[in-house]
């Protein structure tokens, strides 16, 4: 056996390098099946996160559909999603730069299909849909105006490039998940209003359709409200209407026939997820008019196939913990899939006489790591506050050259999501093994108000925002100090998003954590609500409270208000093209820490928005955010770390 170098937590020299990272760091998403070939889209960081549709044949070549400066990419309700639709070869996609919808072209570049908006990037084009005859595209337009909100409408966009963009709904809030029957002469929809997000509440409708027009006539309710959440409504091959609502509490599958609603699987697990960005796939059809539905323990995957009235016809495992973007091609399944050991990948599942033959098509990452350096997610349950408990991923420190010379306990990272209407898994994370193989201790955490526990543990945080995420951090940290798992003086806390707004408060109204990183959070609640996007603009109402009637709310949990309490060092990083948390926020916490002599450091990025997407800046981030901690926590990283300016730098011991 050979014998491990004894050196810091912290310090361990690690294969999983920032640049390792960034060289497996597709993001994979948005499968599609034409015939005989299969599409997805590449987020490619080394093309400073470009967007690209990928074609893959029968006989296992690949082909780039949008070449050159197209990215598949659009800007609706900022997340975008729902990219691009194809079919008999014809691929038509929205593209980045100016958000029209093009048509590929195997040979020469890209048409625009869409008029030129009045204002420049004004009219936005998602989730795609092509009509049965390919005559139409269904979608969603978001049009913006110089002088008052955007509208958002359900539109259908002519193929043939006429540009003639007619309106089918208008007058709600937003619209998304328009899609045709097979027999051709209805579609379907979903809709909300102000302050519901899709997850609190949304309603679900049909009309008649005529595809010669492209006209709608007898609009009707099917169900929902404002307080039922509906995702992913489909047409089944036989023409039943089949959709997810988590009116049981569980977002279950159901259908609707003869204006009835009835489950289909009626049970305490989530089919799906929130509609952060357009275009959820957890369920397809196969020929049969049955159901293929994926679904996790968060241990073991599997699918099932079930009839329209809730049978299991057969059940199989597969490899992966999280799997998305569900796809049927005959007998064959599609899907993107990852698990705490594999990074994610377009997958595909052939069914054989004996057992299923499992095939990886493209993987996000081509790296090949000794799997003694990876760290095993452990689910955890620990109390919090009010009689609260909340649920973690926990990664133990892992290298099989390093250890510790036994005097010292682990130093503990804390991982707030972003959302805050969203969760963490337990798939493979290089970004979080960059840090366990260094000798930290994570736990990655699904705070109250996390999705993936039915929906009263997703509606706790309503009205408690910035208290009871805060909360829960700081509970899984010292459940783990309790167990002798980690320092309890050397505690950080991390979160991008609602995540960094989640650090942000912790480090200002608590005395948990040593330091801190938060990507691009939110320090001011005032300010965010006049400074973001529409699709976000009312979502304080529910997680904090109606405004101005709650401005003391607003103001009691804005760390920008309290920065008297400030005492912790924090490293900032933001995008200066984010319009979801703009750069003001990065701003207003670091003219606060500096104007109290706390040692932070301000790293802006140009070209990134929310979310940072090219090579350069993942890099810069990730070992500027490791040079800080080490240089507040007192270790000295392995590596060629480059230092980063720290102002008020002679606060820190060693200073």
């Amino acid at each position: 056996m050979p014998v491990k170098s004894s050196s810091p937590y912290g310090s361990w020299k690690s294969p999983i390098t920032a640049d390792l990272i960034t060289r497996g760091g597709l993001r994979l998403a948005e499968v599609r099946i034409d015939g005989d070939n299969i599409y997805w889209l590449e987020g490619r960081p080394e093309e400073a996160g470009r967007y690209v549709i990928v074609r893959r044949t029968a006989d296992g070549s690949t082909t780039d559909m949008n070449t050159g400066k197209f990215n598949s990419r659009n800007a609706v309700h900022e997340y975008g999603g729902g990219a691009y639709a194809v079919r008999n070869g014809k691929v038509y996609f929205t593209n980045w730069d100016d958000q029209r919808i093009y048509l590929a072209a195997d040979n020469g570049e890209p048409g625009a299909i869409t008029p030129k908006p009045a204002i420049e990037r004004g009219d936005r084009y998602s989730d795609l849909s092509l009509t049965n005859d390919s005559r139409w595209i269904l979608c969603i337009r978001e049009r913006h105006h110089e002088d008052r909100e955007a509208d958002n409408e359900l539109v259908v966009v002519p193929t043939d490039g006429s540009g003639v963009v007619r309106v089918l709904a208008t007058g709600h809030d937003f619209y998304s998940s328009a899609r045709q029957n097979p027999a051709g002469d209805r579609i379907c929809w979903l809709s909300w209003d102000h302050p519901n997000m899709p997850w609190d509440g949304c309603e679900l409708w049909v009309t008649d359709f005529d595809s010669v027009t492209g006209t709608v006539t007898n609009q009707q309710l099917v169900t929902g409200g404002k307080d039922v959440s509906i995702v992913q409504p489909e047409w089944s091959p036989g023409g039943k209407l089949v959709f997810i609502t988590d009116e049981s509490g569980w977002w279950n599958v159901s259908k609707s026939s003869d204006a009835t609603v009835t489950p289909i699987v009626s049970e305490k697990v989530d089919h799906s997820g929130p509609a952060w960005a357009f275009g959820l796939r957890t369920y397809a059809f196969s020929d049969d008019d049955s159901i293929i539905l994926r679904d996790s323990d968060g241990a073991n995957g599997r699918f099932r196939k079930i009839d329209l009235n809730g049978r299991v016809i057969s059940e199989f495992s597969v490899p992966h913990t999280s799997i998305a973007d569900v796809n049927v091609t005959g007998s064959d399944l599609v899907y993107i899939g990852a698990s705490p050991a594999q990074a994610a990948a377009v997958v595909r599942i052939t069914a054989g006489p004996a057992e299923n033959a499992l095939s990886t098509l493209k993987s996000s990452s081509d790296i090949e790591l000794d799997p003694a350096y990876l760290s095993s997610p452990k689910a955890i349950k620990f109390p919090s506050t009010e009689n609260g408990e909340a649920h973690a991923f926990y990664y133990a420190p892992t290298n099989p050259d390093c250890e510790s010379d036994g005097t010292e306990k682990p130093p503990l990272l804390v991982i707030s999501h972003g959302g805050p209407t969203s969760a963490t898994s337990s798939s493979l994370s290089l970004a979080v093994q960059f840090w366990t193989s260094r000798g930290f201790a994570v736990v990655d955490v699904n705070y109250r108000g996390s999705t993936g526990y039915g929906r009263a543990y997703r509606d706790a945080l309503k009205g408690k925002w910035g208290v009871y995420d805060t909360d829960d951090c700081i509970a899984a940290a010292d459940y783990l100090v309790n167990q002798g798992l980690a320092d309890t003086d050397r505690v950080a806390i991390k979160g991008g998003s609602a995540g960094g707004y989640t650090t942000i408060n912790a480090l200002t109204f608590h005395d948990r954590f040593a330091v801190g990183a938060t990507y691009y959070g939110i320090a001011d609640l005032n300010v965010f609500i006049g400074d973001t996007h529409k699709y976000e603009s009312r979502y304080l109402d529910s997680l904090i409270g109606p405004y101005p009637e709650a401005k003391q709310l607003y103001h009691d949990r804005s760390a920008i208000n309290f920065t008297d309490r400030l005492s912790c060092p924090m490293i900032i990083l933001q995008g200066l093209e984010d319009k979801i948390v703009p750069p003001s926020q990065a701003e207003i916490m670091a003219g606060a820490l500096r104007e109290k002599g706390i040692p932070f450091s301000l790293m802006m990025f140009e070209g990134e928005q929310h979310g940072f997407r090219q090579s350069k800046n993942i890099k810069a981030s990730l070992e500027g955010e490791l040079y800080f901690y080490g240089r507040v926590l007192g270790f000295k990283p392995a590596g060629n770390i480059p230092a980063i300016e720290i102002e008020n730098e002679s606060a820190l011991r060693g200073g």
